[in-house]
């Protein structure tokens, strides 16, 4: 995408289509935009545009400007206008004018409400929203949109930011690239090679091995891969921006998740290729990061393997052992993200983070709690996850604190081993996290289920129906939060 800033009146613009954002019942154009456009807007009346929110109105321009068309674009409620309905916005018009065919676009900042940095938000809004996954099609979709054009004063700050937001679009696009593809092309091998790639100056990539977990003593991650042919993959990466003792980022990455034993019911099963969603968002993170060169020293940590009911696999009351040498029951091998995640957990204390964060699809009862609207939250560490819940209302991918009693520990107690992995229907979203919490220790930590929400089915304002590519953005703005 060839974005650009021109110091130009609107109407001396060159494009395809000129972006006008409204607020809701104020349609006056700014005064660059010449007689002819604001004659135009006089005979709108309210049924055809009134500017709510997200409203779009695609005219042809009057002759004597230089835009071919005019897109207006409502906003809604002037006191409402903030960063989340800019993104909105933008997802909203580039999709709208992509559909009809539009290539090269520009937006007339002087009718945006806010700082000069709203068009930032409204091109991340706009890239998010442009996303499609047709790989596997054979007839490609071949409209796109090309150019951007932002009518404004080149400021440094409106550059970089707008800098930042395509390199995080990219990431969070390449997350959901990851999380798109079907299982049979995104093996642990293929994810291991995912994680390879980012690899280089700034970045260090180690895959452990199936013997190397062996002797680390990994039995919990390695009693999910035991039904697979596909070999697990212990994939760790490191950015080492910062002398900083690291923050570490833990994603689920379970490649595809039928339940092993306790098989899921096939309804929407081949929908669990998304249940490595958590690890394409910490290499989605960690892609930005370095891309940018923050001053921040990330380890990425993607315990990758299947669920599958071979004939070796993992059976229900077998008990294993994990890195840290406590002893897990294995009530039901549909609870396997969180085997993964405790050895992955009981792995990271090596690096003596300052905080860990893991990002899960961890379980169905999260979905049911809070349906696609919002990221289950819970760990042992009152700062980090007041940073989480900060990062979480700025862009919009809302969190909720879920409890951690004492008494869900009961919940969970085994009769042959130190800990079962599940404690019933009841309280299954508080369990599940209690669980990781007896391998996080005394480590500052914070758990994100994201279950409910790493896949949409239906298309919203800037994600495209399918694997939504949430935490990148989130990660991201905890990061330069805590650094």
């Amino acid at each position: 995408m060839n974005i650009q800033i021109k110091n130009i009146p609107g109407k001396d613009c060159a494009c395809d289509a000129l972006i006008l954002p409204f607020i809701e019942g104020q349609i006056k154009p700014s005064k660059d935009l010449g007689a002819s456009v604001a004659a135009l807007l006089r005979k709108i009346s309210p049924d055809e545009f009134s500017g709510k929110k997200n409203e779009v109105l695609l005219l042809p321009a009057p002759a004597d400007i230089k835009p071919g068309r005019l897109l207006l674009l409502g906003l809604g409620e002037k006191e409402k206008i903030g960063p989340e309905v800019l993104r909105q916005a933008g997802g909203k018009a580039l999709a709208h004018l992509r559909t009809a065919g539009i290539r090269e676009v520009a937006l007339s900042l002087p009718a945006t409400p806010g700082n000069d940095l709203s068009a930032v938000y409204f091109i991340e809004g706009g890239l998010l929203g442009l996303y499609t996954y047709d790989l596997y099609k054979t007839e490609k979709e071949t409209r796109e949109i090309r150019k951007i054009t932002l009518l404004s004063k080149p400021l440094k700050a409106l550059s970089d930011g707008i800098r930042t937001m395509e390199v995080l679009a990219s990431a969070v696009c390449f997350a959901r690239d990851l999380v798109n593809a079907p299982s049979n092309t995104m093996t642990p091998t293929h994810l291991a090679g995912a994680a390879l790639a980012l690899g280089g100056k700034d970045v260090s990539v180690t895959v452990l091995e199936r013997k190397d977990a062996e002797k680390l003593g990994m039995g919990a991650y390695l009693s999910v891969s035991k039904g697979s042919d596909e070999p697990p993959k212990f994939i760790v990466l490191e950015y080492r921006g910062s002398k900083k003792d690291p923050l570490i980022l833990i994603g689920k990455s379970v490649t595809f998740d039928s339940g092993g034993l306790s098989i899921k019911p096939s309804d929407g099963l081949e929908k669990m290729k998304y249940d490595m969603a958590g690890g394409a968002a910490v290499l989605g993170l960690i892609r930005a990061v370095s891309l940018l060169r923050l001053p921040v020293h990330i380890i990425g940590i993607l315990p990758a393997t299947e669920n599958l009911p071979g004939g070796s696999a993992t059976r229900p009351g077998d008990v294993v052992r994990t890195l840290g040498g406590m002893t897990v029951e294995i009530i039901n091998t549909d609870a396997e993200g969180r085997l993964t995640l405790a050895d992955a957990l009981g792995y990271a204390k090596r690096f003596k983070p300052h905080a860990v964060i893991d990002i899960a699809t961890l379980t169905g009862a999260c979905a049911i709690a809070f349906g696609g609207e919002a990221v289950a939250m819970m760990g042992n560490n009152r700062s980090v996850m007041e940073v989480i819940k900060e990062s979480a209302d700025f862009v919009n991918e809302r969190v909720w604190e879920m409890p951690l009693f004492d008494e869900y520990r009961e919940y969970l107690k085994s009769d042959v081993a130190d800990i079962k992995n599940i404690g019933g229907r009841t309280g299954s979203l508080a369990t599940s996290a209690k669980f990781l919490s007896e391998f996080a220790g005394d480590t500052p930590w914070a758990h994100l289920d994201i279950a409910g929400t790493a896949w949409t089915e239906k298309d919203k304002p800037y994600t495209p129906k399918g694997a939504s590519g949430i935490g990148v953005r989130l990660l991201f703005d905890i990061i330069r939060r805590m650094q």
